[in-house]
């Protein structure tokens, strides 16, 4: 079984190639024209063990709203095509991410049906030149796209960087779990209904 993807995603705001490889090492290679999402990507390949390659331009001039937000749609895509029937996976998973003095809370369903429960706050507007409001439109889209039920909460944190970080880490490790095929059920759906979806 293969699980790998490519989604490519162009517009007239952007033009967006994501590959992914969900069995695969945490390589990125990673190339957004927005250096804190760069290192925040980076940090979810790297600790969700998913290879992913993402090349995008968009129109950054303007800002990093589109850029971001479609990448975490390409992203959703194509995970969601790499799972393909999600025969095997764990499904579930759920860890408490510490970032020095923030802890911030991810739980996972790669149910089939999209939803987002997004309860993080941030102590400042912007980590350099990025809007900290996008890290949820990153989340948003991604979740919608790659069709899983998402829960983030920030417990605390007093740096607005770290937020950021445990919420992408916090992605990855449960990213890392949830779609780890268990060698017991891989032939089986993990779900009563026998199909997932809807």
């Amino acid at each position: 079984m293969t699980r790998r993807a490519t989604i490519a995603r162009k517009t007239s705001e952007t033009d967006v190639t994501v590959t992914v490889n969900l069995d695969g090492e945490g390589k990125g290679t990673i190339s957004t024209g927005v250096g804190f999402l760069d290192h925040m990507l980076d940090l979810l390949a790297r600790h969700s063990l998913i290879d992913l390659d993402v090349k995008a331009k968009g129109d950054t001039h303007i800002d990093f709203h589109h850029t971001t937000e479609d990448i975490g749609i390409a992203l959703g895509q194509a995970v969601r095509q790499a799972l393909g029937d999600m025969r095997g996976i764990a499904r579930y998973a759920d860890v408490a991410m510490p970032m020095d003095e923030t802890l911030t809370r991810v739980a996972i369903d790669v149910s089939g049906r999209s939803f987002l429960v997004w309860r993080t706050e941030f102590p400042a507007a912007k980590v350099g030149e990025f809007d900290t409001e996008l890290v949820r439109e990153f989340f948003q889209g991604f979740a919608t796209h790659a069709a899983v039920t998402l829960h983030v909460e920030t417990f605390y944190g007093a740096n607005a960087h770290h937020v950021a970080e445990s919420c992408f880490k916090g992605l990855a490790r449960v990213l890392r779990t949830a779609l780890t095929v268990d060698p017991r059920t891989v032939n089986i759906i993990p779900s009563t209904k026998g199909s997932l979806g809807g």
